[in-house]
């Protein structure tokens, strides 16, 4: 018990001075560069109510008016990376306190993707990793932070075209022993597919689908969690 209440004094005190954000996205591996294409958010902090409308794409992130759209093809790599700071050497890219989920949803935009506000029923879920092995612990963060902040997915061919966001997510889970504690990084890029197909993929609202309850959200990870189950539904696999 002592133990356990140790391991979460000290995740409390990192994570008072690691929060992190979205900064670069990659298109098939190349590099796009330092915030191009993405809702930057005006500082590194978490959203840590799912009731917001920051749960959407962070704060600040309910238009792009000011942002470039990136032309992808369909089934494109696109792979998200993540820093504490502007910069990619002299630290860890998100923290090793910061255990917890990682999850990549789209949204197509009825018109514009700078003028699409991400509100409503129009979220899919293309991604998800939690916990990955419960005997030592390691979570989808631990691997995003040793691969330098970087995670990648890759789009559903069978998206169709059109303009669409694409929402990256950390769950952050060192202080989820009560809410609101969970801590929600977000990055938002925009991107217009090419190609594609004709899929009518499920659908969930953000905010709307999580729940201050749902246990990928309020949830203790230091007493011997065996299994994770993150918020949002499945993931699609296209």
């Amino acid at each position: 018990m002592k133990l356990a209440l140790l391991s979460v004094l000290a995740a409390a005190a990192i994570g008072a001075h690691a929060h992190f954000t979205m900064q670069y996205i990659w298109d098939n591996g190349v590099d796009q560069g330092q915030n191009n294409f993405l809702r930057v958010p005006p500082n590194n902090n978490p959203v840590t109510d799912v009731t917001s409308k920051d749960l959407t794409c962070n704060v600040n992130g309910l238009s792009g008016a000011n942002v470039q759209t990136l032309s992808i093809p369909a089934g494109t790599n696109i792979t998200f990376e993540w820093h504490q700071h502007a910069q990619r050497t002299g630290e860890d890219a998100i923290s090793g306190g910061h255990k917890g989920a990682v999850q990549v949803y789209v949204a197509k935009a009825p018109s514009t993707a700078a003028s699409f506000d991400g509100q409503g029923t129009v979220w899919t879920k293309i991604y998800s990793s939690g916990l990955l092995n419960a005997q030592s612990q390691q979570w989808a963060t631990d691997v995003v932070n040793s691969n330098g902040g970087k995670h990648s997915v890759v789009l559903p061919s069978s998206l169709p075209a059109g303009e669409y966001l694409l929402r990256a997510e950390i769950i952050a889970l060192h202080v989820a022993q009560s809410y609101p504690g969970a801590q929600f990084y977000i990055g938002c890029a925009q991107v217009k597919i090419t190609g594609g197909g004709s899929a009518n993929p499920p659908k969930i609202a953000l905010p709307g689908a999580y729940k201050s309850s749902d246990p990928g959200i309020t949830v203790n990870i230091y007493n011997n969690l065996q299994s994770y189950t993150a918020p949002g539904g499945a993931v699609w696999s296209g």
